[in-house]
């Protein structure tokens, strides 16, 4: 039984057959999974790291807007102390070498060479303390995603590396499915469904790309620095990660419009003229889907998510049309065909009957 490509539809199948392929089909996606969460797993540090990023980069611009969150203070402290050490340390060289030059001028009395030499030998001690603190690795004051309980660091690490094996096997699964049901449509079913079907994965993949880049850091930055100086905030880790999945999952899904404007015009549950006549309603329900993904005070952000879907939305009216006037353009050709098919087979009809009637012609 084929395993990656799809039956024939002329093909016929038991149901112990279609059994079969489903199973054979079902064991291939396990298997895609287990492979994909065997890589994501292996590098899970680097995932981790991947999905907190906009994490660190929430602290960041906080910290340069000089935040009123004392642990981001601290952070910001041990950052500027770090970059003391490092420009005092040669200050310090420069005052040893006057001092030696001020002890070594003729004139200069025992005592004051003697005040100097001691003062040059603090200056040294302080220096190499200053060396030694300089030469330390700067500190990560990066706050990561707190654990609360002692499985909690493996469970969330097997989770998240799970999400994302889900996302890189996205693309074989939704094939299997397709070819799977692919048997059950006729070749003029295919041309609808074939298109569907291969913008899903692509369109999904593009809107968790928009979600990760665009608006999952402004929202994570909206959201950890509200009210940031009436709180100490900590930000559990499987909080974190679950509001980063269903906001990427949100967005990958609201990016499947165009699937979703063909399938209803091509199965004939609407028409784009009526789609496009409603046009305002659909730009005001994707502004409040905006804005309930990226929870900001500023309309730029919102405008920022709103782009895209209102784009796709644009897009797929056109494609509609298209699609729409070609199927229409085919059926008229179809119908005229069928109705000179029709008309030659009348003509015949009558041709034989007056052969018929005049039996002496021959």
């Amino acid at each position: 039984m084929p395993a990656i490509r799809p039956v024939g539809h002329e093909e016929t199948l038991s149901l112990i057959d279609h059994l079969d392929e489903l199973r054979t089909r079902l064991i291939w996606c396990i298997v895609a999974f287990v492979v994909a969460f065997s890589f994501c797993y292996w590098q899970n540090h680097r995932l981790l790291n991947f999905v907190n990023q906009p994490f660190y980069d929430s602290q960041h611009a906080s910290s340069t807007a000089r935040s009123d969150d004392p642990l981001e203070q601290a952070a910001v402290r041990d950052d500027a102390q770090t970059k003391v050490y490092r420009t005092l340390a040669p200050v310090l060289a420069g005052q040893q070498q006057v001092l030696r030059q001020l002890a070594a001028r003729p004139g200069t009395s025992a005592a004051d060479r003697a005040m100097l030499g001691e003062q040059n030998r603090r200056l040294a001690a302080a220096r190499q303390a200053v060396v030694e603190a300089a030469k330390l690795p700067a500190p990560d004051n990066r706050r990561r995603p707190v654990t609360l309980g002692v499985t909690e660091p493996f469970v969330t690490t097997f989770t998240v590396a799970g999400y994302a094996a889900l996302l890189v096997a996205m693309p074989f699964l939704l094939w299997q499915a397709y070819a799977f049901l692919l048997p059950a449509f006729s070749p003029q079913e295919r041309r609808v469904v074939l298109p569907l079907m291969l913008g899903i994965p692509f369109l999904f993949l593009s809107g968790v790309a928009f979600g990760y880049f665009v608006a999952l850091p402004r929202a994570v930055n909206f959201l950890l620095n509200f009210n940031g100086g009436s709180f100490d905030i900590l930000v559990q880790a499987r909080e974190y990660y679950r509001f980063a999945v269903i906001l990427l999952l949100v967005i990958g899904l609201l990016f499947q419009i165009p699937v979703g404007v063909l399938a209803i015009t091509r199965l004939g549950v609407v028409s784009a003229a009526t789609l496009a006549k409603n046009r305002g309603y659909v730009i005001l329900a994707i502004a409040v889907v905006a804005a309930v993904a990226t929870p900001t005070p500023d309309p730029v952000t919102m405008l920022v998510a709103m782009a895209p879907l209102v784009l796709l939305w644009e897009v797929s009216l056109v494609v509609a049309r298209v699609v729409e006037r070609r199927t229409a353009a085919r059926e008229a050709a179809e119908a005229e065909a069928e109705a000179a098919a029709a008309g030659d087979d009348e003509t015949g009809d009558e041709g034989w009957e007056t052969v018929e009637d005049h039996p002496t012609v021959s």
